[in-house]
Formats: C-alpha cells, sequence, structure tokens
C-alpha cells in the first residue's frame, strides 16, 4: 500500500513566495545551501490519485490500517509527510481504476445534484489532518465527467466556466461539509493547460471565498509553455501561484521558468520520486550551483 503512493518534492526559492502560497509553508522553509539561501525545502508528500491507487487501504482491518495511517502522517514518525494530494474523482479510468464524480451530471438534469460523500478521499483527508493539523492539502484531477463537454466528452475545457466551477465547489464543499481546506488545486493531470481556465478558476474561487487556494500547474512533465504564457500574460501570471512540473530532477529550468521564478513565482516538483529528490536535494546542499529544478 505504501507503494501506491507516490511523492511529491514541495521545493521553491526564499525569494520567490507567491502571495497566495501557504504560509506555514514559508515558515518551516529549510535551506539545503545556507550560504546562497537558495533552495529551501518545504517538505514532501505523498500521493492518493490515478485511479484509486489507495483505494484497498480505507478497507484494511483494525489494528494494521491505523498503523499504516500512523506511519504515514504521524509527524516525526515513519513518513512523516508534511503533504497529501489527492485525485477529485472524475468518474473516468485515470491509470489504475476510477473514481467517482461529486457531480454525475449537468446542473438542471436528472441526478444532477452533488454528493460529497463519495469516494475515500476526504476519508484519507480526515485521517492524514487528525494525525498532523498542519499537514498541506493538494486537489488534483485527473478526469472529467462527459457532461462538462456535451458534444465531444473529451475536454473540459469546452466550457471553462463550467469546468472551473466544478472543480471550485469541490473546493469549497472541503471546508464547509468536511473542515477540510484545500491548499493547493491543479489543473489537470498530465495534460495540456488552458490560459483560459486556469483565469477563470482563480475567479470561480475567489468568488467562493476560497482565496486560500492556491492554483499551481501544469502538473505534466514540461512546464516551459505555462510560464512562457505567464509571462505574456499578466491576468494569467496573477492567477497561477506557481508552476509545478512532473519528474523534473536532472534537467535545468527554461529561461521562461527561471523569468518566471525571478517574477515571484517558485518552481515545484509537483510529483516525482522520492529515492531521487533525496539524491539531487544532497546534490544541491553539496554544489551551489546545481540548476536541476526538484531543488529551485
Amino acid at each position: 500500500m505504501l507503494g501506491s503512493l507516490l511523492v511529491a518534492c514541495c521545493a521553491a526559492t526564499a525569494s520567490a513566495q507567491p502571495p497566495r502560497a501557504p504560509g506555514a509553508w514559508a515558515s518551516a522553509a529549510t535551506s539545503a545551501d545556507t550560504a546562497a539561501a537558495r533552495t529551501p525545502f518545504l517538505g514532501f508528500g505523498a500521493i492518493s490519485g490515478g485511479g484509486a491507487t489507495s483505494r484497498l487501504l480505507v478497507s484494511y482491518p483494525e489494528p494494521q490500517r491505523g498503523q499504516i495511517l500512523d506511519w504515514l502522517f504521524k509527524p516525526r514518525f515513519g513518513a512523516s509527510l508534511s503533504l497529501l494530494k489527492v485525485e477529485i474523482g472524475g468518474d473516468g479510468q485515470s491509470t489504475d481504476g476510477s473514481e467517482p464524480s461529486h457531480r454525475h451530471a449537468a446542473p438542471g438534469e436528472d441526478s444532477s445534484e452533488p454528493d460529497y460523500s463519495r469516494g475515500y478521499e476526504w476519508w484519507l483527508m480526515k485521517e492524514a489532518k487528525a494525525r498532523n493539523p498542519d499537514i498541506k492539502l493538494w486537489a488534483l484531477p485527473w478526469a472529467f465527467p462527459g457532461w462538462l463537454d456535451p458534444v465531444s466528452h473529451s475536454s473540459p475545457y469546452a466550457n471553462v466556466t463550467a469546468t472551473a466551477e466544478y472543480v471550485s465547489e469541490w473546493i469549497e464543499a472541503a471546508q464547509t461539509r468536511h473542515n477540510l481546506t484545500i491548499d493547493v488545486v491543479g489543473s489537470w493531470n498530465e495534460r495540456s493547460f488552458n490560459s483560459e481556465y486556469l483565469k477563470e478558476l482563480r475567479r470561480s474561487l475567489d468568488a467562493r471565498q476560497q482565496q486560500h487556494t492556491l492554483i499551481i500547474a501544469p502538473d505534466q512533465a514540461n512546464s516551459a509553455p505555462l510560464a512562457s504564457a505567464m509571462l505574456n500574460d499578466s491576468d494569467l501570471f496573477a492567477a497561477v501561484g506557481a508552476i509545478g512540473s512532473h519528474y523534473p530532477g536532472g534537467y535545468a529550468s527554461s529561461a521562461a521558468e527561471e523569468a518566471v521564478r525571478a517574477k515571484g513565482r517558485p518552481l515545484f516538483a509537483s510529483e516525482g520520486i522520492l529515492l531521487c529528490v533525496y539524491a539531487i536535494c544532497l546534490c544541491c546542499a553539496l554544489c551551489a550551483d546545481c540548476r536541476c529544478m526538484c531543488c529551485l
């Protein structure tokens, strides 16, 4: 079960904290290079997403289930995770299985009433918070229900307003129904980003009093195109709080990513492998010239 939870390292520059970034991350930063103070390590977490990767855990018997949860989430014990990234279920096969959406049909249609009790991610987030109230929660869609694109049933960007409302209502319900604060939300796991959607998502979150929720995108391997778009669109730059890249260790960040970072948007390793992360962070601690994005 532990093997099914992927690692997401969160690292950023001390001088590049976004205005909407969770404050506790900045105060907890530890610099790996104290001389240059350029590689603070903000923590690491695990992913419960990609289609039921942690589905079996909720069915484990006690006391084994509680022991596993303790090893995952209790501070200064076991993994001592500082972040939990969960899937916003989308009624679609999203790698290893599927997770249910909170809204199976468009508003106004039959069976369109949202149900914020579906799935097991709510349970997992509560168990994590019970063991570590300071753990950060990150939400990300891997799939979207087909009604968001009534023509081709393939793109959540067919109506960016409807999709932004769909995601932001889930984040609002996390707070109002489950007493869970979602600190970060992503766009669409390892798929193309859409600038208009990211801007609309920021507006929708703010309208629902979720200004504290940071948007980190694009959650894919190549984040340079989003960085370039942010440099040419001030509204997009304001909407996106940080760049999140998958498995960035070992290659240098692009000129556009460096420019975005210089303007106040950190570069995050939003999905990676723990062994790789440790090796790269050690490299950065020993070599102040290391430019790998995992520790930028």
